[in-house]
């Protein structure tokens, strides 16, 4: 916009003025969008700086440098434009991962994890994820952690390996401080040689569910390490999901949502915390509670959830959130749709693919539960969440009648998070369906150690959907639960 006395308004002019923030002296950065009108006619080289958030600009911008020499420099210098000391928060390289062994058949492989890894830890909200071009011209150097974190202004290493062990391959990785040296977190893939992509798609979709993850869990212990009494939204924010990310009991659902609501009473907009304040009620409406604040409850989530979806129409994870909202609020249909959105934004959102077959169980159609199951599982093996995907298996099987089926995927979910009420009364049902009497009154005990007050109307009263399918199945259950012990009322 051209104001009457020549001066220039709007986005553009934000941009630019921020870009030249973070510019060497006598250096040029460019957007994203300035980059693709120029790189075809100019001889200059370009550094590609990654996806930065820039003070006061809602969305991350996409940075390039003209190539000086001082690329460096000028990502290090990233942090100072988002109005904070030191590297950004969330901020990760990916190093090319080796290639144990040399095989040159295999070099398009382990290239295709590391830049795959890269693309999907950039979806992680508020990561800062160095491009893999710039990552590439580490390949085949010795590692310095430190050293490399200076010189690309980033807190988190991502190093790695893969080896050919005859019909196997072997892919390791581990998540380096960059600022200590010291290693945050190792995995290990051991797969069958198959088919390579669907190989790679399926490492890398595992890896970046694990690394963002530990990334909000390393963040939110070095906030609490170096500002305890001054935290900012973010750091607000990052401690409530590490808190979610674990199998988590009601009061920890309660102590993340505490967090959360102190990162929105300091940044009202922020997605993380929006998102984190609705998983937290979530986790709540898991653990079967009464409470006294139903209605106040879906309000805040709704609110929540579609303040998040204004702001952020395209993050995965806020329709996943808003999936949640809906299912408290009656609407699973609606609640599918969401899910369905989630997955199209991020196919890897193992969330996502979760919720949508717990929706299609409340919607009447446990036979098509399974596999969106099994999808989740896959892309996340050792997840937080692990255990309550095993539990709606479980919920599936007993709903289909499958009851000995049944068995094994609760007993997991009890292994996973033996202090959640429902894990034990479903198990319990579905041993007692079986004609495992003693094993379902010892489940039916632990199950009331966990939780003294639960009765089978008082589960009736609380069924999220009024589907009639649905609520024809879960008669079966209630029959369950009463022949292992359950009490009525």
């Amino acid at each position: 916009m051209v104001q009457p006395d020549g001066d220039l308004l709007g986005d553009g002019v934000n941009i630019a003025a921020r870009l030249e923030g973070i510019a060497e002296p006598g250096g040029i950065c460019l957007s994203d969008d300035a980059y693709r009108q120029v790189r075809d006619r100019l001889n200059e080289e370009f550094t590609d700086l990654g996806d930065s958030d820039l003070k006061n600009i809602a969305r991350p911008v996409r940075v390039y440098s003209v190539k000086t020499g001082l690329e460096a420099s000028a990502l290090g210098r990233l942090a100072s434009a988002t109005g904070k000391s030191g590297p950004p928060r969330l901020s990760i390289v990916v190093l090319p991962f080796a290639n144990l062994g040399g095989n040159p058949e295999q070099e398009y492989f382990v290239d295709g994890v590391t830049e795959s890894l890269t693309t999907d830890l950039s979806r992680i909200p508020g990561a800062f994820v160095i491009a893999h071009n710039s990552a590439l011209t580490y390949k085949g150097k010795p590692v310095d952690a430190r050293q490399i974190g200076r010189e690309l202004g980033v807190r988190y290493v991502m190093e790695g390996s893969v080896q050919s062990i005859g019909s196997r391959i072997r892919v390791n990785a581990q998540l380096i401080d960059a600022g200590t040296g010291a290693h945050l977190w190792a995995e290990r893939f051991d797969k069958l040689r198959a088919d390579l992509f669907d190989m790679q798609d399926e490492i890398t979709a595992r890896l970046a569910r694990m690394i963002g993850i530990e990334l909000v869990a390393a963040e939110g212990r070095r906030a609490e390490r170096e500002r305890p009494d001054n935290m900012d939204a973010m750091d607000l924010a990052m401690r409530g999901w590490a808190i979610i990310n674990q199998p988590a009991s009601l009061d920890d659902a309660r102590r993340a949502r505490a967090q959360f609501e102190a990162a929105l009473r300091l940044d009202d907009g922020n997605i993380d915390a929006l998102v984190g304040l609705a998983e937290s009620y979530e986790l709540e409406r898991r653990s079967f509670v009464v409470s006294r604040d139903v209605s106040e409850q879906i309000r805040a989530v709704d609110a929540a959830t579609a303040k998040a979806l204004r702001t952020a129409p395209n993050n995965a994870l806020a329709h996943y959130a808003r999936a949640t909202a809906l299912l408290r609020m009656r609407a699973p249909e609606r609640a599918l749709r969401e899910c369905e959105l989630a997955i199209v934004l991020d196919q890897n959102l193992a969330l996502a693919h979760a919720y949508a077959g717990f929706m299609k169980l409340v919607l009447g159609r446990p036979a098509e539960t399974e596999a969106h199951l099994v999808e989740a599982i896959r892309l996340s093996p050792r997840d937080p969440q692990l255990w309550h995907w095993y539990f709606y298996l479980g919920a599936a099987d007993l709903y289909l009648g499958r009851v000995d089926a049944a068995v094994e995927p609760l007993q997991k979910a009890v292994e996973l998070h033996p202090s959640h009420n429902l894990n034990h009364f479903f198990l319990a049902a579905a041993l007692a369906l079986a004609n495992r009497e003693v094993e379902a009154a010892e489940a039916c005990t632990a199950g009331r150690r966990v939780d003294p007050t639960f009765s089978v109307a008082k589960f009736r009263d609380l069924a999220p959907s009024n589907n009639p399918g649905f609520l024809a199945r879960r008669e079966r259950l209630y029959a369950g639960m009463r022949k292992a012990g359950v009490p009525e009322e």
